[in-house]
Order: C-alpha cells, then sequence, then structure tokens
C-alpha cells in the first residue's frame, strides 16, 4: 500500500483507509494498462497523489491548471482523469463501494427500488453551447443532471444533458438503463416532471413507477414521501464547489465529478471517518 504522501496534508486527501478501498481498482487498472504499454521505463506516477489531486479539484472547485504545486501535474491528473472517465474506471469504482455500504447497513448488494429525480444548473463559459440549453420552467441556462438513487440516497445512475432535456425523455433514458444495469430493480418513484410516456415505458420495461406529488396544501418547503431521499442525495453531491454550477466542457465528464463526489460520501460511511471541518478539526 502506498503510504501517506511527504506534505502537509490537504482536507480532502484520501486517509490510509480510504485509499486501501480506492487502491485495488486504480492498481487493477495500471496493470491491465502496462499490458499493451510500451515498457520505455522513466517515472510512475504515485496514483493515491492523482486521486488526490481529483478529489481536491472535486471539494474546492479550483481549475485544474490551478492545482497546487506539490500535486502531480495539472496535465497529468486530467489525463488520469479523462481515462477514467472513459474506460468506466469512476463508475466501477462508485458501484463497488456502494455494494459495501449498503452491505454494512443491513441491505442487499443490489437494489429493488429506487427514486429518479433532475436538477438544472448553471454552465461556465467554457461549455460548449451544443451541450446546453435553456430549461424553460426553471428558467435557467445550462445542463440537466438526472440521477437514480436507492432508497437510502446512494447513487445507481446518473446522465448529464442540455438542460433543455425534458425530465420526460431523460426519465425514459434512465429507465432503460436501469432495466440493462439494475435488473432486480422493480419499482422507482418520481415526481410529476415525469409524464404518461415516462410511466408506460417504465411498465414495458417492468418497473412501475410512480409519480409523488407535493402536498399543494403546504406552503414553502415540506419532506415529500421517497422523494426526499433522492433531494437529500443533490444535497450530498452539491457540497462539493466543483458542483455548483457544470464547468465541463463534456458531459461524460460531468458525470464523473458527480460520481466523484458520491465517491467520497461512500468512502468515508464505508470507513466510519467523519469529515474534517472546522466544526468537527
Amino acid at each position: 500500500m502506498t503510504s501517506q504522501p511527504q506534505r502537509n496534508a490537504y482536507l480532502s486527501d484520501l486517509t490510509d483507509a480510504r485509499w486501501a478501498l480506492v487502491e485495488p481498482t486504480v492498481t487493477a487498472w495500471r496493470a491491465e494498462r502496462q499490458k499493451t504499454s510500451l515498457g520505455l521505463g522513466g517515472p510512475v506516477t504515485d496514483l493515491r497523489e492523482v486521486m488526490n489531486a481529483i478529489l481536491y479539484v472535486n471539494h474546492t472547485g479550483i481549475p485544474w491548471r490551478y492545482l497546487p504545486h506539490d500535486f502531480p501535474p495539472p496535465s497529468t491528473v486530467f489525463s488520469y482523469f479523462s481515462d477514467w472517465t472513459a474506460d468506466g474506471t469512476i463508475e466501477h469504482l462508485g458501484v463497488g463501494l456502494r455494494r459495501v455500504v449498503r452491505e454494512q447497513v443491513g441491505r442487499t448488494a443490489e437494489p429493488t427500488a429506487c427514486v429518479i429525480d433532475a436538477q438544472s444548473v448553471k454552465t461556465a463559459h467554457t461549455v460548449p453551447n451544443k451541450t446546453q440549453g435553456i430549461d424553460a420552467g426553471k428558467k435557467i441556462v445550462g445542463r440537466k443532471r438526472s440521477i437514480v438513487v436507492d432508497t437510502i440516497g446512494l447513487l445507481l445512475l446518473v446522465t448529464v444533458t442540455a438542460a433543455s432535456v425534458s425530465d420526460n425523455d431523460a426519465g425514459k433514458q434512465l429507465l432503460t438503463r436501469i432495466a440493462l444495469d439494475q435488473p432486480a430493480i422493480t419499482k422507482a418513484w418520481v415526481d410529476t416532471g415525469y409524464k404518461t410516456q415516462a410511466i408506460e415505458h417504465g411498465a414495458a420495461l417492468g418497473i412501475d413507477v410512480d409519480v409523488v406529488p407535493r402536498n399543494t396544501q403546504v406552503k414553502g418547503f415540506s419532506v415529500v414521501p421517497r422523494r426526499w431521499v433522492v433531494e437529500r442525495t443533490f444535497g450530498w453531491i452539491m457540497m462539493h464547489r466543483r458542483l455548483a454550477r457544470d464547468y465541463e466542457t463534456k458531459p461524460a465528464h460531468s458525470e464523473s465529478m458527480i460520481r466523484l463526489a458520491m465517491i467520497s460520501n461512500l468512502l468515508k460511511r464505508a470507513t466510519g471517518e467523519s469529515a474534517i471541518t472546522w466544526q468537527n478539526p
């Protein structure tokens, strides 16, 4: 196991316990890469420091080029992030950690029910116009994050589209993926943005889609049964400043940033470690 970096630690750094859960996945990735490399030698990048740097960006929201100098070069870190996004390494890591946490709390590794919701966010000036749009209902120019979580709020699936894509259309895409990736799921709860088409599409896939409306008699904030779980997940995600708006050029990179925010949450749960804050030093 790689030892703790020989530098002053950042709050976002992986502890030894958290790194022990991450290391097998990234070490296996490197072993596979080395099978097809030319083997020319040269310095080997510390994968723990690469992951620490990626989590630093995710937590703080800084541009890649602003990474502190005691991390590997920004171009190197971004290259790993891009590769791990493209080949599914980040997604695979999240899936494995989710199964660990579910079993720790007495659930089966794979869920049988889920909650679906969407969030529209503004985009940075670096985001290509062709990957964003206007959410007419929320009057937001940007992208839409559609997520699927289990009944305790752990991320199952995420897709990032232009904000102009309707909840209904995004929901149908997610339901199709749920049927393929999570065949045990037979129940899904959604809000009123998901119309008849999504419900019928789910039924055709063997998933009972149940619309849970807000209580119109209650003014202001109110906890909506079942749906509060996914709203809490969005709250967890938004604690990572990189996700305060969408800064990523590629939607796939946006999806990875969301998965990384959830990975941070899962690592804390799996190890029983609390986040270090000014209130909890």
